[in-house]
């Protein structure tokens, strides 16, 4: 049976026990880490499918990295300022 190891490191009993007491003792849910994506606007997300040429998709995806923000994120900025939606 493999050694089961977290982020390299064996797994001892000292660890499971730890883990375990630590359950046991109960977690504060608004301590726990959010799952899943972040919510964009109101509501759920929904996904929209865009086609686009190469030179668009180059350009699109210079200018995110150079504004530091994602491509889906530089897309919905435009859609905001083309619609005037806040």
């Amino acid at each position: 049976m493999a050694e089961e190891t977290v982020n390299g490191a064996p797994v001892t009993d000292g660890m499971i026990q730890k883990w375990a007491d630590e359950a046991e003792a109960g977690y504060d849910v608004d301590k726990l880490r959010k799952r899943g994506r972040p919510t964009v606007g109101d509501g759920p997300g929904a996904v929209v499918p865009v086609r686009m040429d190469e030179a668009l998709l180059q350009a699109l995806n210079a200018r995110a990295e150079q504004e530091h923000v994602s491509r889906s994120e530089a897309i919905r900025e435009a859609v905001r300022a083309w619609t005037q939606v806040a």
